[in-house]
């Protein structure tokens, strides 16, 4: 009888340590389970934030890239196609008269009038007057026009060469300056589609507030809003053909004191070989 509770107690503790090894086993097995899933989890969720990251920064980057335009952009159409389009248009129109004059003034400019005068003084010791006004004729420039002008009348004498010079020179000059008036009209009208648009934006914003009976911030921020924008836009519009303008101007008064310098100049050769 007590080596039968000697077996049946072995075998109870036999089949409880089994037991608990397989339960251990188990136990070990879930605990590498759970933190191999949590590492893939950390680990997916450390991805997910590095893309994150890398799309916040490429949204910066473009709306950076982006901005200066899109505000741009935003702010005209606030301001109101009316009065914008027609400041809009006064910047295209004064641009292209002002690229026009640069490119005329640059060609006129280019010439060499040491070059030229060289020639001419050459031309008259050796082929006579017709020799030099063929030379003005296959020279382009405002001071090759003047000096054709006056060995035309060389013939006449020095007095009727330097007034032939004078009253072509004067020709010339006006030729240099044309179409400055109307970017000096752009340049005035631009700041004052601008104040029209403020004065108008601000009838509205009290018209607006006249029909709602109450004075609401938001009713009288759209036509400050548009009155502010029409001006702000009118005076970059103004600034930005000013600038064009007297770098105009400063060209033409240098062609215009080479023009003086090589007519005095030409007389000088002109009387020399009389």
């Amino acid at each position: 009888m007590n080596s039968r509770l000697i077996i049946l107690a072995n075998c109870l503790f036999t089949i409880t340590y089994i037991s608990f090894s397989q339960d251990s086993s188990s136990l070990e097995r879930i605990n590498n389970i759970d933190t191999t899933i949590t590492e893939t989890v950390d680990t997916n969720q450390i991805e997910i934030d590095t893309v994150e990251e890398d799309t916040i920064a490429e949204n910066e980057m473009t709306e950076e890239s982006q901005s200066f335009h899109q505000i741009l952009k935003t702010k005209f159409i606030e301001g109101g196609a009316g009065f914008m389009g027609i400041v809009l248009l006064t910047l295209i129109l004064g641009l292209a008269l002002c690229i026009e004059r640069i490119l005329y003034l640059h060609a006129a400019g280019s010439a060499n009038n040491e070059d030229l005068l060289n020639s001419i003084d050459n031309a008259l010791k050796n082929g006579g007057v017709e020799k030099a006004k063929e030379i003005c004729r296959n020279t382009r420039g405002p001071v090759a026009s003047i000096f054709y002008q006056g060995l035309e009348r060389s013939d006449k004498g020095i007095d009727t060469v330097e007034k032939s010079i004078v009253a072509y020179g004067s020709v010339q000059m006006g030729l240099l300056e044309r179409g400055t008036t109307w970017i000096s009209l752009f340049i005035a009208l631009a700041p004052m589609l601008g104040f029209m648009g403020t004065v108008i934006g601000m009838i509205g914003a009290f018209d607006a507030i006249e029909a709602a009976g109450d004075i609401s911030p938001s009713l009288v921020a759209g036509g400050i809003k548009v009155a502010l924008l029409t001006t702000v836009f009118g005076l970059i519009v103004a600034i930005i053909l000013q600038v064009f303008y007297n770098y105009i101007i400063s060209k033409i008064d240098d062609i215009v004191n080479k023009m003086e310098d090589a007519s005095i100049a030409l007389v000088d050769i002109l009387a020399k070989h009389k």
